[in-house]
């Protein structure tokens, strides 16, 4: 299917999906309701992108932030400076009397702040789009779970800090969205991305791939080609926000792409049709990588093996946040923009990448593998005579 056929079949699914919303979302896109958006960060990475997409539609935007992250961006957007812990500075008394048709809360990670934020605005805001994440869950061990799986809880739910390897990141965020429920009930749309990519990722982890990709020479890939893998490009997740607050749709969903399933094996064939390099994929198992010591989702960004407790990770339903709007670009738009991002970078930063394996890690890995392939022909016994037949079948 060509690429232009395929966004279009998605794009008219997304028509249908917002007939699904019923008579409130179809009367905001119809009439075009502009409404006021307060975005708590907005400077980060999906921040700018829900700025776009809204300005795009319309609008009225406001940012509050600390002004210490790209301050510069977007001049003609009224910004509000503050903190998001009551205690530090001004803390929240900015947004103090002030009313808006919707928060967008890309920078909540503590309930106690969240808490402040919800617990000040809920007399003057009509819905609070909380951004968590599909962490929030107790396990990623279920394909293909929805909105209704166990979630994950907190041994100490006053901690402020993310713990050893971010152990208390999915706990958090599931507190986050209680604290969000708690101050605006029924008037919340808690959203659970999983990794989020595309322009202006600051992460490097997804870019990886296509960055590593278009440099060529004998790339190592983790797992085998048909390893599952689930993204949603930053400009998709943006537009579709917009959507739910002009519908003011509220609701758990999960946030994950592409339209279609996809695998690692279709991710590098994407970069291969994008950068038109020959580059040679070898793939190296999982289990041989862990072996040596990689397993960690900063050396091999993103990719997860699909087994044990890892066996949903790439494999998280999306079907209710299709049904609530939610479509995606071609994947190969999203590879070729992200590639360009990179591309784009001052050479300083590019050679610094933030995320996958070093030039030389990789060649070693590489020459780990092939000497453990050849081993066991190396040290095969001879061969010794088959015993007589025993006269039973098989």
């Amino acid at each position: 299917m060509k690429t232009s056929r395929r966004k279009f079949l998605q794009y008219s699914a997304a028509g249908a999906s917002l007939l699904a919303l019923g008579p409130e979302a179809m009367a905001a896109s119809k009439k075009g309701a502009k409404k006021r958006i307060l975005i708590l960060g907005g400077t980060g990475f999906l921040g700018p992108a829900v700025v776009e997409a809204a300005k795009a539609r319309g609008h009225s935007l406001t940012l509050f932030n600390r002004g210490k992250t790209r301050p510069e961006l977007f001049p003609d957007v009224e910004k509000l400076r503050g903190d998001r812990d009551p205690d530090k500075d001004e803390g929240l008394k900015a947004l103090k009397g002030r009313k808006w048709d919707a928060v967008v809360d890309t920078s909540g990670y503590y309930p106690r702040m969240v808490r402040a934020s919800a617990g000040l605005l809920a007399p003057n805001v009509k819905q609070y789009v909380f951004i968590s994440s599909v962490s929030a869950y107790a396990s990623d061990k279920t394909p293909r779970e929805d909105e209704s799986g166990p979630t994950a809880t907190l041994a100490d739910p006053t901690v402020e800090s993310m713990g050893k390897d971010y152990e208390f990141y999915g706990g958090l965020k599931r507190a986050c969205e209680e604290a969000a429920e708690a101050a605006f009930p029924g008037r919340v749309a808690n959203i659970r991305p999983g990794y989020i990519v595309g322009p202006d990722d600051r992460s490097d982890r997804f870019t990886y791939w296509p960055v590593r990709f278009d440099k060529g020479g004998e790339m190592l890939a983790p797992g085998t080609p048909k390893d599952p893998l689930q993204i949603i490009d930053v400009r998709d997740l943006a537009e579709w926000l917009v959507l739910l607050i002009e519908g003011q749709v509220n609701g758990v969903f999960n946030a994950v792409g592409p339209a279609e399933p996809w695998s690692m094996g279709a991710m590098l064939d994407t970069c291969r049709q994008v950068t038109g390099r020959d580059t040679k994929v070898t793939w190296v198992p999982a289990e041989f990588l862990e072996k040596q010591g990689e397993t960690g989702d900063v050396r091999l960004p993103i990719y997860m093996p699909p087994t044990g407790t890892s066996l949903g990770t790439h494999l998280r339903s999306n079907a209710k946040a299709v049904k609530a709007g939610l479509k995606f670009r071609p994947v190969d738009v999203t590879v070729r923009d992200t590639l360009a991002y990179f591309k784009g970078l001052p050479e300083e930063r590019r050679n610094k990448p933030r995320a996958g394996l070093p030039a030389e890690r990789e060649a070693e890995l590489l020459a780990l593998w092939r000497k453990a392939q050849a081993q066991p022909q190396e040290e095969k016994p001879a061969a010794t005579p088959a015993p007589a037949a025993s006269g039973k079948g098989g």
